[in-house]
């Protein structure tokens, strides 16, 4: 089976953001939906449902952020 970085799609209290994405990346995320789902377009998670974990994700593994947080942490508390 595919590993692919993201593996599942918890639920959580939202907040909504309404975003543009070209075309081109609408259909990958359709396509690793599909994969996602064991190859199978029906049931696939909807793009709008990746781009939250998949930002979270980057966001977790980004080493410099991190590293920035350390150094002013009060960054996050804002």
């Amino acid at each position: 089976m595919t590993r692919l970085k993201l593996s599942d799609i918890t639920d959580g209290k939202p907040v909504k953001l309404t975003i543009e994405v070209p075309a081109r990346l609408h259909r990958r995320l359709v396509e690793y939906g599909v994969v996602l789902n064991g190859g199978v377009s029906e049931g696939a998670p909807e793009p709008a449902a990746l781009i939250p974990p998949m930002i979270e994700r980057f966001v977790a593994s980004d080493r410099d952020f991190a590293k920035a947080l350390r150094r002013t942490p009060t960054i996050s508390k804002q």
